[in-house]
């Protein structure tokens, strides 16, 4: 029990300091360490509980973007709305596939997340789009389609929903970072919520995991303000570390696979 409850705040922790280090993607691990460190035999409770835990990070650190007004609360509510539809969606599918088929899917996202990690950040150029139809009919969409691929892989989407929110709107980036948290969360508690009627998910487990991403995140959270001149190689390094983990993830899951 001790062992279990170490693991599981040890992997909150670094979760939520990869989060508050590198900022989007460091919670596409908690899937893995709820599998391969924590223990968790069953993908479906591992992705349900991951997704919980997911929203509470989120949660955690919207406040401060809030505070700040980085917000845009139309574009957040409308997004964070539409996106809980396809995150049921999603999720609801993801449940019905097999969970080593969905791991060796979720270990080729870790892949993709991991490559957008070293690609070069540019400030974003785009003019603040008009609100007209074709605005809200691409922001539709982009929600819809970020919040089934959130919900489908248990996972925050903020890779998806940053640039989506750009795209969409043309709003700085600072402000689809603080306004995609919304979303990110709300997808995160549509997934868990969705996994929850199936009982796919460890209320327990979560609470230890989410316990120790805050206190992670804090302290991820400060030596980001101090390594900050480092933060090209610190995002390089740890897509480094999403790359091994998603071969691990992916090799294991071929061999369960070919064992059928």
């Amino acid at each position: 029990m001790t062992t279990t409850l170490f693991a599981a705040v040890g992997s909150g922790g670094l979760v939520g300091f990869t989060l508050g280090l590198v900022g989007g993607g460091g919670s596409i691990l908690a899937t893995p360490l709820l599998l391969y460190v924590v223990g968790v035999t069953q993908p479906h409770v591992a992705i349900g509980t991951g997704a919980l835990a997911v929203a509470a990070n989120a949660l955690a650190n919207f406040g401060g973007h809030a505070l700040k007004g980085h917000v845009w609360w139309r574009c957040a509510l409308v997004f964070a709305a539409l996106g809980s539809l396809g995150a049921l969606a999603g999720s609801t599918l993801g449940k019905s596939i097999d969970g080593t088929y969905l791991l060796f899917f979720f270990g080729l996202l870790m892949m993709v997340v991991g490559g957008l990690m070293v690609l070069p950040r540019h400030s974003n150029a785009t003019a603040v789009r008009p609100v007209n139809a074709r605005m809200c009919a691409m922001t539709a969409a982009v929600a819809v389609a970020a919040g089934a691929a959130s919900g489908f892989f248990g996972i925050g989407g903020g890779f998806l929903i940053v640039p989506g929110l750009i795209l969409a709107t043309g709003m700085p980036t600072i402000n689809a970072i603080g306004t995609s948290l919304l979303a990110v969360a709300a997808f995160g508690l549509a997934t868990a919520f969705n996994y929850a009627l199936s009982g796919m998910v460890d209320w327990q487990l979560a609470a230890e995991f989410i316990g120790g991403g805050i206190g992670g995140g804090l302290v991820g959270t400060l030596a980001a303000t101090r390594l900050a001149s480092y933060r090209n190689a610190l995002n390089r390094t740890f897509a480094a570390l999403i790359f091994v983990v998603a071969s691990y993830v992916v090799y294991t899951s071929i061999g369960q696979i070919a064992l059928r």
